[in-house]
């Protein structure tokens, strides 16, 4: 079972998540948040528990308080205390190219995915995750 977190801060594309997940066999355990912080707190004082930390992230870069691109400043860090492999995808309506050059200079970003993502590319990520 795949466990995903979906860091965004627009409530439609946390919708339009649940909605792709719903009967997803292999995706029964998601958390949405609009706090990418809290969850890298979450993160760092879990980081020796796999059973705890998420398979998946879903990361938006364009969010108020406290981007994306802070997100992958931090998590490139804790990455490697993880006790468990973590795959890290940026969803973002971006589509600037140089977000894309930007993202791909994080080693923890497996993929730039732009929004909407399809249900296939979500169940592809989800039947297959690193851990």
């Amino acid at each position: 079972m795949c466990k995903l977190v979906l860091i965004d801060d627009n409530p439609i594309d946390h919708y339009i998540m649940r909605s792709m997940l719903h009967n997803n066999d292999a995706c029964q355990q998601a958390t949405y948040t609009f706090d990418g912080n809290m969850i890298l707190e979450f993160m760092e004082e879990n980081k020796a528990d796999k059973s705890l930390l998420p398979d998946v992230i879903f990361l938006d870069l364009t969010m108020p308080d406290f981007s994306g691109w802070e997100f992958l400043e931090r998590f490139e860090k804790l990455k490697g205390n993880l006790d468990k492999p973590v795959e890290l995808y940026v969803m973002t309506s971006s589509v600037r190219e140089s977000d894309r050059e930007r993202s791909s200079k994080y080693d923890c970003v497996n993929s730039f995915l732009s929004k909407p993502l399809s249900r296939q590319v979500l169940d592809h990520i989800c039947e297959h995750p690193a851990a």
